[in-house]
């Protein structure tokens, strides 16, 4: 498909770029300190409040308490036609903290914002950062796209750290339950007839779904782990609970595969007399539809950094787990795109990403990302028919969910 040219000398990439440079120590040292103080999904006080200060010193207008979320905002920069919206995410895991590089988000996100504010006047943008809380656990962007804060938005941008750099980064539909069982207590020794064993349910809903794995088609996956399995050996537990995660390349198949699984609660539920009651944990994670042009724009400019993202026709066999973000590029056109640091190996998750996420590569590529976030942005905007692509598709949308 034809793409603009220039990637790299364009005027208005030139000053977005300069912009980013003027402002690296600052967005390297909101990396560092995001990274410094993690904080858990809903819970990103600190961070967002970190996340917004760059932005408010240089104009943008903040609007805090987003779709009802204390942590999710919206900060705002100029009023052209074309309304850009950057992805900040800041939450951390428990127990490893930023082993995601959601500082890395976070920066490279504001980054983003700063450069496009030097040029917003100039092509008609109007630049919203979306300070997204709780991409780990709690689907922010889906709480705030079901709110509105997406509905004025034409494209949405954002990029996520990993051992290697992909373009057009894919990732897997994903519903995440918690699942409950009530029996009976009673004493272990002098009255186990009289008890009705919770835990006995886990574990025949576990080996009920380790047997259903060899049937799983192609790209299904589930993982889960016991939360609460009895309070001393000498008690019937009368309680026992999970938190299972189920995954698949797109939404139909996670449908097939969810019919199945849970099947296999309520097998735990029918061996043993418990009863049971399942609740989703967060809303369900769509797949990742990355739009095609901004793509390839994207890949461009990776390629211009002196990056050789993974080709295109490996994409689809590296997905990036489950993200909220595919929510949102299934309602407008966006990308997803993964940054690669220098991680040793590590992967997202392992301690060693952790670590990773605030060395020098982790730097790198909150100042390179930022900047080939913007360059993208910029692209769009000069281009004719792809602004109106986006703007039409705006014009049209239905769907907010």
């Amino acid at each position: 498909m034809p793409l603009t040219t220039g990637a790299s000398s364009a005027p208005h990439a030139q000053t977005a770029s300069a912009a980013v440079d003027a402002a690296a120590t600052d967005l390297v040292a909101l990396s560092h300190d995001i990274h410094s103080e993690p904080e858990l999904a809903f819970h990103e006080v600190r961070s967002a409040l970190k996340t917004q200060r760059l932005l408010a010193e240089r104009g943008f207008e903040i609007v805090t308490g987003q779709g009802g979320m204390d942590t999710a905002f919206r900060a705002t920069y100029g009023d052209g036609p074309l309304v850009i919206g950057v992805c900040a995410e800041y939450d951390a895991l428990p127990g490893i903290g930023h082993a995601c590089g959601h500082n890395i988000i976070a920066a490279s996100a504001v980054g983003t914002g700063l450069g496009l504010a030097e040029v917003a006047d100039a092509l008609g943008l109007t630049v919203v950062v979306v300070g997204t809380p709780a991409e780990e656990y709690g689907g922010g962007k889906a709480l705030l796209l079901k709110a509105g804060a997406f509905d004025d938005i034409a494209a949405a941008v954002m990029l996520h750290p990993g051992p290697i750099d992909i373009a057009g980064a894919r990732s897997l539909a994903l519903t995440d339950v918690m699942v409950t069982y009530h029996g009976k207590e009673s004493h272990a020794a002098v009255a186990p007839h009289l008890g009705i064993n919770a835990a006995d349910a886990v574990t025949v809903a576990q080996v009920s779904i380790g047997l259903l794995r060899q049937h799983l088609s192609p790209g299904q996956l589930i993982h889960g782990i016991v939360t609460e399995g009895g309070e001393a050996a000498n008690i019937i537990p009368g309680r026992a609970a999970m938190q299972y995660t189920m995954r698949a390349v797109e939404t139909a198949s996670l449908r097939e595969l969810e019919e199945k699984v849970y099947a296999c609660f309520a097998a735990g539920a029918l061996a043993t007399g418990c009863s049971h009651e399942l609740v989703e944990s967060s809303p369900p994670y769509l797949e990742l539809t990355p739009d095609p042009w901004l793509v390839e724009v994207f890949r461009e400019e990776m390629e211009s950094f002196g990056r050789a993202p993974v080709p295109a026709e490996f994409e689809a066999a590296v997905p990036l787990g489950s993200t909220d973000m595919g929510n949102v590029t299934q309602v407008l056109p966006g990308i997803h795109p993964v940054i690669g640091i220098d991680s040793g190996g590590a992967v997202i998750h392992q301690p060693d990403f952790e670590k990773a996420a605030r060395e020098p590569g982790a730097d790198r590529a909150v100042v390179e990302g930022a900047k080939m976030l913007a360059r993208t942005v910029i692209r769009l905007a000069e281009n004719e028919a792809e602004r109106s692509r986006v703007l039409d598709r705006l014009a049209r949308r239905t769907v907010t969910v």
